[in-house]
């Protein structure tokens, strides 16, 4: 209720009301100033007196609903509205621009991120692989725990562990034929490991774990695959600094230029702006590093592997936002602050593994 409260007007059947005509229901419409009344806390309904004769009761009620009414609010149909609360100090300015997470956390955590994997890339190998298979291990935990939570999926996480993990090894030890078969064998695994509980929803569960199977360590097989090479360390930094670079550029011109939206019913925050900004940083990126760090690799080729990074970079972004629309969540997890979960940061990566592998094995061999 507003500071004034609205009464009822006299002919609406309160007591010592003797006048029920068309004048005296108009006067008494207004608010009730008297000390002595307390005011209302919810709106009345316009009762008609008993006994009266039926004419005036309906000039009464024609007077009541009549254009003297109609910019005022009627309590027998409608609530007041609540007055306006002030805005406080502390809330931001209308039309400023949020970045819409926590930047330092965001910071620091990409910062720690990419010191363990520059590190382990560029000392050992081995380690950097295993730095995949966890980082593949803890996407699958948090995809599959959301797709139970939220759709009632029991996608099997086991043996969907074991085998992505067996992918990505195979991957590095025996090239793409070793992959296959770690796939094949991962899909047969879940389909056999559902089988232990009831029958209820089988198809559902089996057809979600393996597209778990492909979507998650399937994609990341191709950073092994990259890891490879002679000069893998190099090619997967490449791969690394593009995917980096290309959703930097889309957040920042977004963030400060973006005015049309690029998918507003998949991911509202995601401009056309953003798009040309992530093209722009990533064929820029990728001149750079084809030019100076890939053996054999020339600045136009980089250009191009740029422009398709962009695009299957925010293509994977543009997907995972609709698994989580779907789920009806914001993040997959919360693991690393300002970020998400892991399956938040490979959203872009995943899908932009394939891509770099194989332009890298057109542009330079494998």
């Amino acid at each position: 209720m507003n500071e004034t409260s609205w009464g009822a007007p006299p002919s609406a059947g309160y007591p010592g009301s003797t006048d029920r005509g068309p004048s005296s229901a108009a006067r008494s419409a207004g608010p009730v100033h008297e000390a002595g009344i307390a005011a209302q806390t919810r709106p009345m309904p316009i009762v008609p007196p008993s006994g009266g004769d039926q004419d005036d009761r309906d000039q009464g009620a024609a007077h009541l609903r009549g254009p003297l009414f109609r910019d005022e609010q009627e309590p027998d149909i409608r609530p007041q509205d609540p007055a306006p609360v002030p805005a406080s100090p502390e809330s931001p300015k209308a039309g400023k621009k949020s970045a819409g997470r926590d930047l330092r956390a965001a910071i620091g955590v990409g910062v720690g991120l990419g010191a363990v994997i520059l590190a382990s890339l560029f000392i050992y190998k081995p380690v950097f692989l295993g730095v995949i298979v966890i980082a593949v291990v803890v996407g699958l935990w948090e995809l599959t725990s959301r797709l139970a939570e939220r759709k009632a999926i029991r996608a099997p996480l086991v043996p969907l562990a074991v085998g992505g993990a067996a992918m990505v090894i195979a991957g590095y030890a025996s090239g793409a034929e070793g992959a296959w078969v770690a796939v094949a064998f991962t899909a047969l695994a879940v389909l056999v490991w559902r089988m232990t509980e009831s029958p209820d929803d089988y198809l559902k569960d089996v057809t979600a774990g393996i597209f778990a199977a492909f979507y998650v360590p399937f994609l990341a097989t191709f950073v092994a695959l990259m890891l490879a090479a002679g000069d893998g360390a190099w090619r997967v930094l490449t791969f690394l600094i593009l995917t980096v670079v290309s959703d930097t550029g889309a957040y920042a011109v977004g963030w400060k230029f973006g005015k049309r939206k690029l998918a507003p019913r998949i991911s509202p925050g995601k401009t056309r702006e953003g798009l040309l900004g992530a093209v722009a940083f990533a064929m820029v990126a990728g001149a750079l590093c084809m030019q100076f760090l890939i053996d054999g690799g020339v600045w136009w080729e980089g250009l191009l592997l740029g422009l398709a990074v962009a695009v299957s970079a925010t293509l994977g972004d543009l997907g995972e936002s609709m698994i989580k629309r779907d789920l009806g969540i914001k993040d997959m997890g919360a693991l690393l602050p300002g970020h998400g979960g892991i399956m938040d940061r490979l959203d872009s990566l995943l899908p932009t593994a394939p891509v770099v592998w194989l332009l890298m094995v057109v542009f330079v061999g494998s």
